[in-house]
């Protein structure tokens, strides 16, 4: 059978989607390169004049994980709070479960990684970005709002690895102590009226 010639980008996007398979199912250091090129059909030589080692395919698909996750998590400002932190942390699990080995080789495995370590906090920064924006806060409710998001942000981020890690939590209860946290921590400061049917935010 005559191998199909694709462009490097298209290329790539092959190579990252084999990758990304391998990574989500497997321990770090148990993924093989030539096991990914074997998944995506294409020799060894082919994948690492793409990806030198493995570290480097790692990132592209953390990489491209977390700019797809932020493309599907846009606030939309005419729609509750409540409703779209729902279906926001919905799709984080979402991926978490799906990703396991991915999401804690990143903030474990690689929790020293300069590169992989850019990509999680530009992408919490950006969702801070956004969740600020939508509370419209000023002056000093706005750095106070910002400390908590941050703040919020982490503990979600640590709260996750250990419901991978140990399952202790269902994914139900991950959502509703997620947001319950962020309501808790913002309404005393910004005012229940920004968080109204909250008590219906559900998976």
């Amino acid at each position: 059978m005559t191998r199909q010639r694709l462009a490097p980008a298209q290329r790539r996007r092959l190579l990252v989607a084999a990758g990304a398979e391998l990574f989500a199912e497997h321990d770090y250091d148990a993924v093989r390169m030539e096991e990914v090129a074997a998944a995506a059909g294409v020799s060894r030589a082919l994948l690492y004049r793409h990806f030198p080692n493995k570290r480097e395919l790692f990132v592209a698909v953390y990489e491209h994980a977390s700019a797809q996750l932020l493309v599907e998590t846009e606030l939309d400002p005419n729609k509750p709070l409540p409703e779209q932190l729902s279906a926001g942390l919905a799709a984080h699990f979402d991926y978490f479960a799906a990703n396991p080995q991915a999401v804690l080789a990143a903030n474990k495995v690689l929790a020293t990684d300069p590169t992989v370590q850019s990509i999680i906090a530009g992408q919490l920064g950006e969702l801070r970005t956004r969740l600020l924006e939508f509370t419209r806060a000023e002056g000093r409710t706005r750095e106070i709002a910002t400390q908590v998001l941050d703040s919020w942000l982490t503990f979600v981020r640590v709260l996750t690895v250990e419901w991978l890690e140990h399952g202790a939590l269902t994914r139900a209860e991950m959502l509703e102590i997620s947001s319950g946290a962020l309501f808790g921590a913002l309404a005393p400061l910004l005012g229940p009226e920004l968080f109204r049917d909250s008590t219906d935010a559900r998976p």
